[in-house]
């Protein structure tokens, strides 16, 4: 019996150990906003150029969104651009073919 009330502490210990020592990982929800993918300009309008380490923060950053981006009639235009791709691409971010 002692044995037994001795491994469900050890058991409850352990799990607490386990629990209140890991780092906690909590999502953060992403704004949505086109604005903030302004550093990926240059690298969208001249294909030659690479992107900026900036560039690449907010592609993943933003990239929640993209879907949000292609279907609003205001952004569709800019979001079909065939270079966005390319430069997601290149800093190793999917970009949605369908959404």
């Amino acid at each position: 019996m002692i044995k037994r009330i001795s491994f469900v502490i050890l058991c409850v210990v352990a799990l607490a150990v386990v629990v209140f020592s890991g780092e906690t990982c909590m999502v953060e929800a992403v704004t949505c906003n086109p604005i903030e993918l302004s550093p990926c300009l240059a690298a969208i309008m001249m294909p030659s150029q690479p992107p900026s380490a900036a560039c690449c923060s907010k592609l993943k950053e933003q990239q929640p969104c993209f879907c949000g981006y292609i279907k609003d009639p205001t952004l569709k235009q800019y979001m079909n651009n065939p270079n966005i791709p390319k430069v997601a691409s290149s800093c190793g971010v999917a970009y949605p073919p369908k959404c």
